[in-house]
């Protein structure tokens, strides 16, 4: 069997909406390689978009797994629990950034985390309305689409969404807009759509994923503290694809010292296995009654099991910093990269392993480059790379890769993309 065929195959019988990047059909991939179906072998940048921090099939996960199969797969949490449900919700209320006493509840995807977090928001305050940010992605559900700042794709043809969602700007250059830009816009928003008091949540990345990888400044996070802590509003923390070590912290937040009451886990939890999970302050997590949180997967043993050994990788590999280093040794290249083509590549930036290039025409961060981005990700599995894309204007490569790569690999990937750029430069 060749990808050609697999792809005639696929496209049979998969709706054109939940298409492929690449047609590279996976048969097996190890901590940062895979190898497709023709044996062809890949140096992955993209990690199953941030899920695998720990690497492809890394043994401990393999092995924690494998003994949890053995047991048993699933009763449901909410039916009868387990104590390895248990063990890792222990374990993620402890991690969570802040000092609060906390909880916790267990979902399957991060759409179904983001919404529980506006299910649990409103049961608690008995408000109405939410504010997101311009650029922001959520997920693909009516209401996270309602919450994600982007209309194309995630929300083109899929209207209308649930009301009271107001979106204001987030400030970073490519937007044009500055922190002041986004709290005179909440205030505006105060005055003319909603009043405070109506609001249950707002909903932030403490750094932006799909929007181009964009961190939050901490002003703006100390701000929104200080709004919801006035009007009673709960600040939500979306930390899906920053979370677990992606930035040098288990946490992005962690570096503004700033406290969310609820916030989202998703991607890297379990390294590979579908789970995700909402923690937050206690009082505000009891406020829906009981049956009014869960889901059949939600919380499944084996995902749990899965997550369990990540927690444990994490800790004895030291891939927080780990993930520092990588991110130094990504962006000392490719700035080398972007002092020949100043043009083109308007920004370098990286939070930890979480590293973007900006690509731009004549060096104007407010003249996005999308031909150039599709080129170098329509060339990319020629030369051996699974890259992913992103930003708010599409014109940003995101590299991704797992936190226990080695150096080695990481330049040879890093050689096989300054060779990509320089061919459709």
């Amino acid at each position: 069997m060749n990808n050609n065929k697999l792809q005639e195959r696929k496209t049979k019988v998969f709706a054109r909406g939940q298409g492929n990047a690449y047609p590279v059909f996976v048969k097996e991939a190890k901590n940062a390689e895979l190898w497709d179906v023709e044996d062809r072998r890949f140096i992955d940048f993209g990690t199953g978009i941030a899920v695998c921090n720990t690497g492809h099939s890394h043994p401990k996960i393999v092995k924690s797994v494998t003994e949890q199969i053995q047991k048993f797969s699933h009763t449901c949490v909410m039916v009868n629990p387990y104590e390895v449900a248990v063990e890792l919700a222990e374990k993620l209320v402890e991690i969570a950034p802040g000092d609060s006493e906390k909880k916790t509840i267990f979902v399957t995807t991060g759409a179904e985390a983001v919404e529980n977090c506006v299910k649990i928001a409103k049961a608690h305050t008995g408000r109405r309305g939410i504010i997101a940010f311009n650029g922001s992605f959520h997920g693909r559900t009516n209401l996270t689409m309602g919450l994600t700042g982007k209309i194309a794709p995630y929300k083109k043809s899929f209207g209308p969404f649930p009301g009271d969602i107001y979106h204001v700007p987030f400030p970073a250059s490519t937007y044009d807009a500055t922190i002041n830009d986004s709290l005179k816009a909440i205030k505006n928003l105060f005055k003319v759509d909603i009043e405070p008091n109506d609001v249950a949540a707002i909903i932030i990345e403490p750094i932006q994923g799909e929007g181009g990888f964009y961190s939050t400044p901490t002003k703006l996070l100390q701000e929104l503290r200080k709004i919801c802590d006035e009007h009673g509003i709960v600040l939500i923390f979306d930390e899906i694809q920053s979370g677990f070590g992606r930035t040098g912290k288990m946490f992005n937040a962690e570096y503004s010292g700033i406290e969310a009451d609820l916030m989202t886990m998703a991607k890297g939890i379990a390294g590979g296995y579908p789970l995700s999970a909402v923690v937050g302050k206690a009082e505000i997590m009891d406020a829906p009654v009981p049956g009014g949180l869960g889901g059949t997967y939600g919380g499944s043993p084996v995902a749990c099991a899965a997550a369990l050994a990540v927690l444990e990788i994490i800790e004895e590999e030291d891939l927080l910093n780990r993930s520092v280093q990588i991110g130094d040794l990504f962006n000392a290249r490719l700035t080398q990269l972007q002092s020949k083509f100043p043009n083109l590549i308007g920004e370098v930036r990286n939070k930890g392993a979480m590293i973007a290039i900006e690509l731009t025409v004549d060096g104007d961060l407010q003249k996005p480059n999308t031909d150039l981005t599709k080129a170098i990700m329509s060339k990319a599995e020629e030369f051996g790379l699974i890259l992913l894309s992103c930003g708010f204007n599409s014109n940003v490569v995101r590299f991704l890769p797992a936190l226990t790569i080695t150096d080695e690999i990481v330049n040879e990937g890093l050689d096989k993309f300054f060779d990509l750029f320089n061919s459709v430069a």
